[in-house]
């Protein structure tokens, strides 16, 4: 029958759930490696879950769910167990908590989303990471491949490929970032993407006005094309035409209104 720990609570201890599992750290610490000693190794950590649980419930609501916090928090104390030592006179909160705790920080720092990615894919990498952390303890320490993760969560070979990718995209690539591999003085990912060439809208525009322009009188064509394909000012233009500049002006605005709202007539039919 599993031994039942005690809450020191009656001594205003600043982690009210810490159960006394003082007697069982220094019995486990003695005996050698076997099912015993799992299975006291064990009672301990599930002694301890209710603080695990209450440490993880102070780091909800920042973007990751309850459950995966408790998950890892309940690995954090798994590894503060293990690695617990009670001749070393420290009580097992005073370890444990910051191994905890840092467990946390560490997952939020690591595998919080940079960016919004779909349900089926969130669920998908939680439970290889969970797959993942169980079978690593039988492998080794061997990082498990995905065949074997997908045989052990029941997923297919695909789900936990894709379960795999998501566990390491987590943040996203600054654009400014240098590309690795890239020369000395080489070029950020930004430099690689296209970007919008305002000459596309302009071969609309002058696909629609060339039949327009050939259709005008002579003089108004021969200001246009100087005033806009060469440049000209006004005042050029009226010395070259041999008419005055305010009557140049006028002709341009004339004939840029009329061309204006020809396009928009035969764009909106």
């Amino acid at each position: 029958m599993p031994a039942t720990y005690v809450s020191r609570s009656r001594r205003r201890h600043p982690h009210h759930d810490a159960p006394d599992t003082r007697e069982a750290f220094r019995r486990l610490s003695h005996m050698r490696p076997g099912p015993e000693r799992d299975k006291l190794r064990e009672e301990i950590v599930r002694a301890w879950m209710p603080m695990a649980a209450r440490l993880a419930r102070q780091y909800r609501n920042r973007g990751e769910s309850l459950e995966d916090l408790e998950q890892v928090a309940r690995l954090g104390l798994v590894k503060a167990v293990l690695r617990y030592d009670p001749e070393l006179g420290t009580a097992f909160e005073s370890y444990a908590v910051p191994t905890i705790t840092g467990e946390i920080k560490r997952h939020f720092r690591d595998h919080l989303w940079g960016m919004h990615v779909p349900r089926r894919v969130q669920e998908l990498r939680n439970r290889v990471r969970v797959a993942s952390n169980e079978l690593s303890h039988t492998l080794d320490g061997r990082r498990p491949d995905a065949a074997e993760i997908a045989e052990y969560a029941n997923m297919t070979q695909q789900e936990a490929r894709a379960g795999l990718e998501a566990l390491h995209s987590f943040t996203v690539l600054s654009l400014d970032a240098e590309l690795s591999g890239a020369p000395e003085g080489g070029y950020s990912l930004l430099d690689t993407l296209g970007r919008a060439e305002p000459g596309f809208e302009r071969v609309v525009e002058r696909e629609s006005l060339r039949s327009r322009l050939r259709a005008l009188p002579e003089r108004e064509r021969q200001i246009l094309y100087l005033r806009f394909f060469r440049g000209m000012t006004q005042s050029g233009i009226a010395e070259q035409v041999g008419i005055s500049q305010m009557h140049v002006s006028r002709l341009l605005t004339r004939t840029c209104s009329r061309l204006r709202e020809e396009v928009e007539a035969g764009g909106a039919g």
